[in-house]
């Protein structure tokens, strides 16, 4: 299951008026705009999951963190996203489950420095606590487009501005 966050930028009228004026600078300036927009949020969702934030242990997640925009005829979309299997489970949380001990193993060794031996007891006491309660969500992607929704919006109002200026002054 994915989750997918739609924005709706209801306030930019002349998005939808600039594709039929001028599609193709239309598509450029939000293809531009969207690259960016991904970039801004790539950055604050990777911090969010970094060490820095007491969260990520050996960087694999935050260093996965990347984005891609795609552009089609009637529209620009993009996506910021992590190819790991585990990025949902670390996004929403999970209910009590038994969960693999080797990356668990892995885990207790970065964060903490443990020896293997000592580290796989830690790892299985983790495990027993998410059997128990399950794990909380971190919410790295939620909470970096929260962060930088006004950067986005503002984004998204230059490319407009940009579109206008392209149509010779008219506001699409």
């Amino acid at each position: 299951m994915a989750n997918f966050i739609e924005i709706d930028y209801s306030g930019l009228q002349g998005i939808a008026e600039a594709f039929r004026q001028a599609p193709e600078i239309a598509r450029e300036e939000l293809a531009t705009a969207m690259g960016l927009a991904d970039e801004v949020l790539t950055a604050q969702v990777s911090k969010y999951a970094s060490r820095d934030s007491g969260f990520g242990a050996s960087g694999v997640l935050s260093s996965s963190i990347t984005h891609i925009e795609e552009v089609s005829e009637t529209g620009v979309i993009g996506m910021v996203f992590s190819p790991q299997n585990y990025v949902e489970a670390v996004e929403i949380g999970t209910r009590p489950h038994w969960p693999p001990i080797e990356p668990l193993v892995d885990w207790v060794k970065v964060k903490f420095g443990l020896p293997e031996k000592d580290a796989r007891s830690m790892a299985h006491a983790v495990a027993w606590k998410i059997s128990r309660v399950g794990t909380e969500g971190k919410f790295m992607f939620r909470r970096g487009l929260e962060k930088q929704q006004a950067e986005v919006q503002r984004i998204f109002e230059a490319a407009v501005a940009r579109i206008a200026a392209r149509l010779g002054g008219r506001a699409p």
